[in-house]
């Protein structure tokens, strides 16, 4: 396996107690040590052949499968060639059946939210779901602090049954400040930063507080590549389209 040290021809510069994360090579067959899935909606297609053709260490989702069937039933030809991991998208809350089949899918423990773990060398971040204007909105300030203060304000009907799917595919702020303390080199969204017109620049400044210089997400269905504040690159990936480290398109539905 390659040393760290050899995985792409740019260096994330991310801060830890430990150092640096310095990560440089020529070699384009690195590039493809992770692969990014925009959303597939339902269709694996392309990151099936992606994965048999580059033979990525691992790739990452991020969001809206629109599953009728366990997650694992949708890649079981990558099972076992490469890690799979996943955040979530709004469309993964639109029903029991699409949520409970990635949530308790074989995969329930791949699902990157909220936390940080190392794949293939790197420290990924990821950061599930939406903003809704119900609960944050940016840059309006949140409508509520957190899940609990949400549910302490609630009904005793709507406490005893427990959130909704559509409040469970929040993105909270409490939740969100408490990520901003973790380190990472790459966040993964399902929301676009302020690079896009429909993006929030409060998904660059989570970036920058983590000292992640390479973003990618899913969910407004357009491949493109930008560069915000503090030279964070930004990597849209499109639906069913598979990207690879340096954000380069190498399938598409």
């Amino acid at each position: 396996m390659p040393a760290i040290s050899h995985i792409i021809n740019v260096i994330f510069d991310a801060r830890s107690d430990s150092g640096q994360h310095e990560i440089a090579d020529n070699n384009m067959d690195q590039h493809n040590r992770i692969l990014f899935a925009g959303d597939p909606h339902g269709n694996f297609k392309p990151l099936i052949a992606a994965a048999h053709k580059h033979q990525p260490e691992a790739v990452i989702l991020l969001g809206d499968y629109d599953l009728d069937s366990p997650l694992e039933s949708c890649l079981k030809e990558i099972i076992g060639l490469t890690e799979i991991w996943w955040i979530a998208g709004n469309h993964d809350f639109e029903s029991p059946e699409k949520y409970n089949n990635l949530f308790s899918s074989a995969f329930s423990d791949r699902n990157l939210h909220l936390k940080v773990t190392e794949i293939a060398g790197l420290r990924v971040a990821g950061l599930s779901g939406i903003f809704l204007g119900r609960v944050w909105y940016p840059p309006q300030p949140p409508k509520w602090r957190g899940k609990q203060h949400y549910l302490h304000n609630q009904s005793a009907n709507i406490k005893h049954s427990g959130m909704s799917l559509k409040y469970k595919s929040a993105i909270w702020h409490d939740e969100f400040e408490a990520l901003k303390t973790l380190k990472a080199d790459i966040l993964v969204s399902h929301e676009a930063p302020g690079s896009h017109r429909h993006g929030f620049n409060v998904i660059g400044e989570l970036a920058a507080a983590m000292g992640a210089k390479h973003i990618f997400h899913g969910h407004l269905h357009e491949n493109y590549a930008s560069t915000i504040k503090n030279n964070i690159k930004v990597h849209g990936v499109a639906n069913s389209a598979v990207a690879d480290l340096q954000g380069n398109t190498l399938s598409e539905k």
